[in-house]
């Protein structure tokens, strides 16, 4: 059962869906329930979005993967993301159908959530070489069969698991990433992260295999790393080097801890994403752990942050037209309209589109797959592969932090919890950065990799802007009632020193570590 209701010029639908129910068509403000493919089984919250086309009714992607289990089965789950409709387009989509798809992710404060993803790089004890494709292959079975996950296959390869809301996947280079599931605390996303680590620890042990929590792949070249059998990442592969001196290093060397947020209309979306962004180049520095490339200091705090300026100046970067006064989800939609394509998804396969428009795609002239026209999935999958330092799709995700150990896993979601979903410090944060400028905003981005709590700013050091920030943060998670505010002790005493994890890095490479990088393997080991 769908209940509609109008509230002003916004549509609100709250929908749940089954498994192998329905999916939702939204059209005049009407919601309609069709058959469709058996999905797993997800909860939709109250969403808000603007009036679509009446010419046309489409598919909010609800649950991409398609799936039947039978009692006692194992499942095996097709590549997801992406995936295909399940009621293909048959008119085009208009812009208000991609602005519709953003805004459907309002929902109100009381079904906002967090989502914690972290990347960690996985390593051989007697050699601290990169594990390769044949090993993560080994590990993702023994974690499925001994923890009762469904396992993801891309053409006979198996590149992830799912459980329920929470998935484990590969990146480029085989880091290996949780996405966390949707959770109401910290005490939650701890709990969640705990436990993949212990699960995952369990299997790999017994494997001889370590995992290595840091922002950057300390000792080996690009040409000692496995490529994943994943097809967008090979078209990815070829597409780098023709619009970027980094961007391989990016998709084989970097690992990352990122949350994400919600937000409850479009209004309380532009107030998130400003504050996020003004304040992105503090989380780098707070959680900067980067500093060696090939065993050598790299010159960077944060190498992973440095990186990502020249991958691809047409995905990456600081936004600046999220502080026009014409803002909103509109906005956003243009300008990722105008980023490059990278591929198609059709009937199982990636379709090479690097560097083609998603608005000729829109009008049918794509001219990798000519006469098609694109689905929301297809929009959805776009959204994907634009990289900025926050990025929205139905929920805002901040991106500036390097891996770290488990503690700095549970800290970076309590940062931004704290200054985000809390009222008094979300407005605070955002009296403190209103008058900063572009040029300041773009000059902390390009200079804290390299200096981290050090960089000058105004009248003081980043560090003086930091400590007020790590107050509002903390003052905000008190608010909310649940006890979090101790999983900021791992910054606060960065803060404090004004010593980046970086920095002590350093410190023991000059030190009691000899010049070697080698010892990092241990003193960040999972």
């Amino acid at each position: 059962m769908a209940i509609v209701s109008r509230v002003g010029p916004l549509y609100c639908i709250q929908a749940d869906v089954t498994q192998g129910r329905m999916v939702q068509h939204v059209a005049d403000g009407r919601a309609n329930n069709v058959e469709a493919s058996p999905m797993k089984e997800k909860s939709v919250s109250l969403s808000c979005f603007s009036s679509i086309s009446a010419k046309t009714s489409r598919v909010f992607p609800i649950e991409t993967v398609g799936v039947v289990r039978k009692r006692g089965q194992r499942v095996i789950v097709a590549a997801s993301p992406p995936t295909e409709d399940a009621v293909i387009s048959t008119e085009p989509l208009t812009k208000e159908d991609l602005v519709g798809y953003l805004a459907s992710g309002c929902k109100p404060k009381e079904n906002w959530r967090i989502g914690t993803e972290h990347e960690k790089f996985g390593f051989e004890f007697q050699t601290l070489r990169p594990m390769r494709y044949e090993q993560i292959a080994e590990l993702l079975n023994g974690i499925a069969e001994r923890f009762d996950w469904d396992k993801i296959i891309e053409e006979d390869n198996i590149i992830g698991l799912k459980q329920g809301k929470q998935s484990i996947s590969l990146e480029p280079g085989g880091q290996f990433e949780l996405s966390g599931a949707p959770l109401e605390t910290l005490h939650q996303t701890c709990a969640e992260v705990n436990s993949h680590l212990y699960q995952v620890k369990a299997v790999a042990e017994e494997m001889g295999i370590g995992f290595l929590g840091i922002g950057f792949q300390p000792k080996w070249g690009l040409k000692d790393i496995p490529v994943m059998p994943k097809g967008r990442y090979e078209i990815m592969r070829n597409y780098m080097p023709k619009v970027g001196s980094l961007g391989l290093d990016m998709m084989f060397r970097t690992c990352t801890v990122q949350v994400n947020l919600d937000f409850s209309s479009e209004a309380d979306m532009i107030r998130k994403f400003r504050a996020g962004l003004a304040l992105q180049p503090i989380a780098t520095a707070l959680f900067a752990n980067s500093p060696f490339t090939e065993g050598k200091p790299n010159g960077f705090l944060s190498m992973r942050s440095h990186i990502w300026t020249d991958t691809d100046k047409n995905r990456t970067g600081m936004l600046p037209f999220v502080f026009d006064d014409s803002f909103g989800f509109e906005q956003y939609v243009d300008y990722a309209l105008d980023v490059p394509m990278y591929f198609v998804y059709r009937k199982k396969k990636y379709i090479d589109c690097t560097g083609m428009s998603f608005r000729d795609f829109m009008s049918g002239k794509l001219p990798c797959i000519p006469g098609e026209l694109p689905t929301l999935n297809d929009w959805e999958n776009h959204l994907t592969t634009i990289f900025p330092e926050v990025r929205l799709k139905r929920y805002l995700e901040m991106r500036g932090a390097d891996g770290g150990p488990w503690r700095r896993l549970c800290a970076l979601p309590a940062f931004w919890v704290g200054l985000l979903y809390d009222d008094v410090s979300l407005q605070n944060v955002l009296d403190i950065t209103a008058d900063w400028t572009s040029e300041e905003r773009q000059m902390l981005r390009n200079k804290v990799p390299k200096t981290g709590l050090k960089t000058s700013f105004r009248d003081g050091l980043l560090k003086h802007v930091a400590e007020d920030v790590l107050k509002l943060a903390k003052d905000g998670l008190e608010r909310r009632g649940f006890k979090e505010s101790g999983f900021l002790n791992e910054v606060a005493e960065v803060v404090r020193t004004g010593v980046t994890p970086a920095e002590k890095l350093l410190e023991l490479y000059h030190g009691k570590w000899g010049q070697s990088v080698d010892p990092v393997f241990e003193e960040l080991l999972y």
